[in-house]
């Protein structure tokens, strides 16, 4: 158990590597109660929505969710989210633990008086549980029964159950199929005490925080905090699928736009060691032909793939893949090549 933004988090229960191949091969279930969820709703809700936030929400159909990002005036990230329409005029959104204060106060800063707009923030009365793995769908089935309706990709709906309401969403942060479920916190433990018991019965187990890092670095997910700052945009974090330019207006669009037309200072690449190496971990430097050119921002030893892997800033003429890079772990150079996102693709 690790402390993490006032929680006590799980970082293993058995090993990460074993709770990572059992996500990879079967399931997982992971704890993310520590997630923050907040309810935006009225007439205003949508519009409010678009001005915050860098997709367009006025997208999605009810029951459609979608990965999007709150900027600081500056293009910097706050956080990325997900917002899920449930209503014509309401909103779920669930976003990162460490950031639920201050993405409250972006929030709140942005409403005016005419704003039709009700920001209720559930966060401490809310828990979650995600299940992810090729096995995902027999768990819903054993939790929900065999009529229960399973959330697809990027879909939310909520269900009446005898001990309590549920959103079931289907999101994911491992690049395998599956769900989530948040519910109030007084019911959580039942939940995840079913869902890791019809885990295990497909092979598969609860995980924590160490193996869901390695699971999202192979896929390339970015983690808030280590490769999102409010230092940087979202395009130059390679997100920029995720922005939505044509809207007329949102927070810090002014500088995406700049950085659009005027070229990236620099850019999120990918990269893998090359030969046998230690694990590349957070702030190594990255040497490009002899100077350092940036820091490790994520790196693991991929146990999928048995290699070293990270993430990193670097000038947007050295994050082509292939291109030669080194990282200096305890004082020594290894050598590394950028490479194209995921790293881990199914076979």
């Amino acid at each position: 158990m690790v402390p993490f933004a006032g929680w006590e988090m799980p970082v293993q229960y058995t090993s990460i590597m074993d709770e990572h191949k059992a996500v990879r091969a079967a399931v997982g279930v992971f704890d993310i109660s520590h997630m923050g969820q907040f309810i935006v709703s009225g007439a205003g809700a949508e519009a409010f929505l678009n001005r915050a936030l860098t997709n367009d929400v006025s997208k999605l159909a009810i029951a459609q969710g979608q990965y999007t990002l709150l900027l600081n005036e500056a293009g910097g990230v706050i956080d990325d989210l997900i917002v899920y329409r449930t209503t014509d005029k309401e909103f779920y959104l669930v976003v990162n633990a460490s950031k639920i204060d201050e993405d409250l106060a972006q929030l709140q800063s942005l409403l005016t008086d005419a704003d039709d707009v009700q920001l209720a923030n559930v966060s401490s009365m809310t828990g979650g549980i995600a299940v992810q793995g090729p096995k995902s769908r027999a768990v819903f089935t054993a939790m929900f029964g065999p009529e229960a309706v399973f959330p697809e990709h990027n879909t939310i709906f909520i269900a009446a159950t005898p001990e309590g309401i549920l959103w079931l969403c289907g999101t994911g942060y491992t690049g395998e199929e599956g769900f989530e479920l948040f519910t109030p916190d007084s019911q959580i433990e039942h939940w995840f005490r079913k869902a890791g018991e019809a885990a295990r019965a497909e092979g598969g187990n609860v995980c924590g925080l160490g193996a869901r890092d390695t699971l999202r670095l192979e896929m390339g997910y970015p983690l808030n905090g280590n490769d999102l700052s409010q230092l940087r945009s979202p395009l130059q974090a390679g997100l920029g699928f995720f922005v939505q330019l044509e809207k007329p207006e949102f927070v810090g669009r002014e500088t995406l736009v700049r950085q659009k037309a005027e070229g990236l200072p620099d850019k999120l690449s990918a990269f893998r060691m090359i030969d046998a190496a230690p694990p590349p971990r957070p702030h190594y430097p990255v040497v490009l032909q002899g100077e350092q050119a940036g820091e490790v921002c994520s790196g693991t030893q991929s146990p999928s793939l048995g290699i070293g892997i990270g993430m990193a800033y670097l000038p947007v003429e050295a994050s082509k893949p292939g291109t030669a890079i080194e990282i200096e772990i305890r004082g020594r150079r290894y050598p590394a090549e950028v490479v194209k996102k995921p790293f881990y693709r199914k076979s």
